[in-house]
Order: structure tokens, then sequence, then C-alpha cells
């Protein structure tokens, strides 16, 4: 299957409008404070209404309560729910069941016992997307344009879908996706000009790497990789 790629942390028209014309598969929209990513229900309506059908629409929330959801929802109209807070599986099945729509765990990486959660989150989760784990002291879990060491998912089972994230650019995506053979990339803070200002060009250049990277999943020989 192709390659998945999603531009997350989308907060105007212009440059939602570069994501949809660029090729991106999923657009990705932030409801959590800290964030400087972060929407208000009416901006997100807006941008919602706007993307019409050309590509997937993604709510990332940080254990948000049933009511809080229940307004992204609402407003937003996404196609997918991303949980990237300490969300227990039992909590990823009661937001799937209340709101009848797939819904992508976000699980922080740093080392090697990180990926123990994947066979728990595989049964109940719809999509995994591995982050690199936040310093203690973060105020959010992901944005923070750090990469984790990627040899780490190399021999891995995953069972069902997942993407890559933490630290993605232009630059690196190609070597990210040769080493890891990741189906899908996310990216945020790479294709900014500074937190929560994305940058057109950099938008139009992760993607451009990306789709010529593709090919790349099966013949990672053509870049030196970390492992």
């Amino acid at each position: 299957m192709p390659l998945l790629i999603k531009i997350c942390g989308l907060k105007t028209p212009e440059a939602l409008d570069v994501a949809l014309e660029s090729g991106a598969d999923q657009v990705g929209f932030v409801f959590f404070g800290p964030s400087p990513r972060n929407l208000d229900l009416p901006t997100a309506r807006t941008l919602g209404e706007r993307v019409k059908g050309r590509a997937g629409k993604v709510a990332l929330t940080v254990n948000a309560t049933d009511d809080v959801l229940f307004d992204i929802v609402g407003t937003l109209k996404p196609d997918m729910l991303q949980l990237h807070g300490t969300e227990p599986p039992d909590r990823v099945v009661a937001v799937r069941t209340r709101f009848g729509l797939p819904v992508m765990k976000a699980l922080p990486i740093a080392e090697r016992g990180d990926l123990s959660p994947i066979r728990l989150y595989a049964h109940v989760a719809d999509r995994l997307l591995f982050d690199a784990r936040a310093p203690q002291d973060a105020t959010r879990p992901g944005g923070l344009g750090k990469a984790f060491d990627w040899s780490l998912l190399t021999g891995v089972d995953i069972p069902i879908p997942y993407m890559l994230s933490g630290g993605l650019d232009a630059n690196n995506v190609a070597e990210a996706i040769a080493v890891t053979r990741a189906p899908g990339v996310d990216v945020s803070s790479g294709v900014e000009s500074k937190p929560g200002i994305k940058d057109p060009d950099k938008i139009r250049a992760f993607i451009r790497a990306a789709r010529a990277a593709d090919p790349l999943l099966l013949d990672a020989s053509k870049i030196v990789g970390r492992a």
C-alpha cells in the first residue's frame, strides 16, 4: 500500500490548503491547551469544512474527557481520533465504542522496553503512532521536534497499521522510512518556521521527500540508516 502521510498541528486555512494540495493523506488538528498548535472549536469547524473530503481529518487529544471529545467530534467531524496521552487500553475501547470512530493511539518511545505496550494496544486500537518520549518536565507529550532511535523498531512485530513520528523533517524522513519500514509518517514541528507556525515550503518538501522514499520500503539498503 502507498505510504500514508499526515501533516499535524494545522491552524490556518493557508497551511491546510498547502498540505491538501501537496497530497497529504491525513491532516491533523490539535485540541490540547498547552500546545502552540491548539485549536478553538470555531476555528476547527472552519478548517474541517475546508477539507471537503480531500484528506482524512484526525483530531488529536490528550487524556480528554467524553464531554470534550463530544464537542470536538460534533464540530470537526473527524475521520479518526488520536489519543496522545496516557489513555489505557480500556479507555481506547470506551472511546471507540462511544464515538464510533477509528482510534490511533500514540506510544512514547525512548528504549526497547517502551515497545511492550504494543501487544496491549494492538487489540483495541485501529492504528498505533510511535513518537519520541517527551522529557519528564515537558508540558506536552509530542510536537517537540525530537526523534527516537528508529532502530528500536527493527524486527518488531506490529500487527496493526502504524505511523512514525517525532523529529521528522524533509531531510531525514527517507532514512526513517528505510530504517523502520514504517507504512506511515506523521510530522508537525518538522514543517514549521517556529512552534505552531507552519512553513508552506517545508510542508511541500516533506511530502515530496516522503513520497520519493516510499519505494525504499522494499530496499532499505539505498539509504544509510542508524541500525
